[in-house]
């Protein structure tokens, strides 16, 4: 079973694609325009123009899923990235499937402390 699980990566693709793509496609993208292996425990998630639709696709054991997502009246809020790629973890891809602006999302900074006393 294809499962969204924290140890895939995920790898959104900065640019919008041509949504008559399919599996193959989409692949040759990932390995030729991205650099990246299709067939690795990863997801590629990739947006049309418009962002209002996304098609995500990962390699499971013996073929490929791919996973298509179309939004009604809303637009997803693809994160910025200097490259053509920007890496995000499972849950930020969750976030990112529900409408969050994971950009604008801050943690705490972190602390360090020389001694507890």
């Amino acid at each position: 079973m294809f499962a969204l699980n924290a140890s895939r990566a995920v790898y959104l693709h900065q640019g919008a694609v041509d949504f008559r793509k399919s599996i193959n496609g989409l692949a040759s993208v990932v390995e030729h325009g991205l650099g990246l292996d299709a067939f690795a425990q990863a997801l590629f998630v990739f947006a049309n123009r418009r962002r209002d639709r996304i098609k995500i696709l990962g390699w499971d054991v013996n073929g490929f899923w791919l996973l298509h997502k179309r939004l009604e009246k809303d637009r997803f809020i693809w994160p910025r990235g200097e490259a053509g790629v920007v890496t995000l973890s499972v849950e930020q891809l969750h976030w990112l499937l529900k409408g969050v602006d994971i950009q604008a999302l801050r943690g705490h900074r972190a602390a360090s402390y020389q001694c507890a006393a």
